[in-house]
């Protein structure tokens, strides 16, 4: 529906409304420019600068200066009626948006991955970042295991009563648990994130191969 059916559907909607509340259809703003024309019930063809009442009915014509037609409008609307319109076409323009972005998406991923070769090379490289830092974690983890056994043999000559360990080997006792603790949630959240950069390039990759294969069957 155009925007001058629109507009034409809400002057007869404002029309309905004024009868109800007995205003004059005079007073009903005319859509610019437009002239309407209809058949009444009998059979007279009349014209207005505004909607008509006597075919508030029937359908109804809006023609442009020139006489071409500009637009047609049917029985007058509720006002629900034309909210439900209004409503219908914002949805029809979401879907056109959102088309519109996934195509521009589907062409930035084509760009940005003309092969799968560079697909591949982008995932290995994404996952040699994490592995490096992981690597980075486990070391200072057999470090920290290091310490915790040196600890441990301090602790021993107290193992009947750890309270009666001087103080500062309680305290590496506890920093160490704490450390240790973590590295292990780092390791922890690092393995999580393999897990989403793999997910994440599955999925470029499901729709990539529909891309190349669209791309090459276009003739050259």
């Amino acid at each position: 529906m155009n925007k001058a059916t629109i507009a034409a559907y809400l002057a007869l909607a404002a029309w309905v409304a004024g009868t109800s509340t007995h205003v004059s259809a005079q007073a009903v703003a005319p859509v610019q420019g437009g002239v309407y024309t209809c058949v009444d019930a009998k059979g007279r063809k009349l014209t207005s600068d505004r909607p008509i009442v006597e075919c508030i009915d029937r359908e109804q014509k809006i023609l442009n200066p020139s006489g071409t037609v500009r637009a047609k409008v049917g029985p007058s609307l509720t006002a629900k009626e034309l909210a439900d319109i209004e409503a219908k076409e914002k949805r029809e323009a979401e879907e056109r948006n959102r088309t519109a972005e996934e195509k521009r998406r589907d062409r930035a991923l084509l760009t940005r991955y003309p092969s799968k070769a560079v697909h591949d090379q982008e995932r290995a490289d994404a996952l040699s970042q994490i592995t490096v830092v992981i690597k980075a974690a486990t070391n200072r983890l057999e470090e920290l295991g290091k310490q915790r056994r040196s600890i441990d043999e301090e602790m021993e000559f107290y193992k009947k009563d750890p309270t009666k360990a001087p103080a500062y080997v309680r305290r590496q006792l506890e920093e160490n648990i704490q450390s240790q603790a973590v590295q292990r949630r780092f390791i922890g959240e690092q393995e999580a994130e393999v897990k989403r950069v793999n997910e994440r390039f599955d999925d470029e990759l499901g729709r990539l191969k529909q891309l190349w294969a669209a791309a090459a069957a276009v003739p050259k």
